[in-house]
């Protein structure tokens, strides 16, 4: 599926307790251990690619370029999944990050 940061400005005007609270909880997350932005935001790359999701990956791979993430770590990062998810899931991955990377040059 794919989406864009619109769809979630979207759900943010019509339900926004839901979408603050979820906000939140993400934050939560986020500080819950002893992970840094980085290895978060390639973790969260890695989860949008096993469940096959164009739109976060590529919101992942925006939000990492905009982190400072080099396109080569994304692009190492997004390597790592050929032997867990396989080789079609990792190879669309690849093409949706470039569409980013590309368009960020």
């Amino acid at each position: 599926m794919k989406y864009s940061p619109e769809f979630y400005a979207d759900f943010q005007k019509k339900y926004p307790q839901i979408a603050k609270d979820f906000d939140k909880l993400a934050q939560a997350c986020h500080q819950a251990g002893p992970l840094d932005t980085k290895v978060r935001r390639l973790i969260k790359l890695g989860i949008a690619i096993g469940i096959g999701s164009e739109g976060d990956v590529q919101s992942h791979v925006i939000q990492a370029l905009d982190e400072g993430i080099t396109p080569d770590e994304i692009r190492h990062a997004i390597l790592q999944s050929l032997t867990t998810a396989g080789f079609p899931q990792m190879i669309v991955a690849m093409r949706w990050a470039e569409e980013i990377i590309v368009k960020a040059k």
